[in-house]
């Protein structure tokens, strides 16, 4: 059981953070759960690093 808890809590530090993060940068909220498939998360962290973002103003 202690298993399971420690899992969901895993996948709640993962997700919940990306879920607020996304709509930012003007992608769909509900791509976070991407993040619950394996290496899912790094591409997410990826394209949010590269990825232009609504308020930028560099050129």
């Amino acid at each position: 059981m202690l298993h399971w808890l420690v899992a969901l809590l895993f996948f709640a530090a993962l997700v919940v953070p990306l879920w607020k993060v996304l709509p930012r940068a003007g992608l769909p909220a509900a791509l976070a759960l991407v993040g619950l498939i394996p290496f899912g998360a790094v591409v997410l962290w990826w394209v949010l690093a590269f990825r232009r973002w609504p308020g930028d103003t560099q050129t």
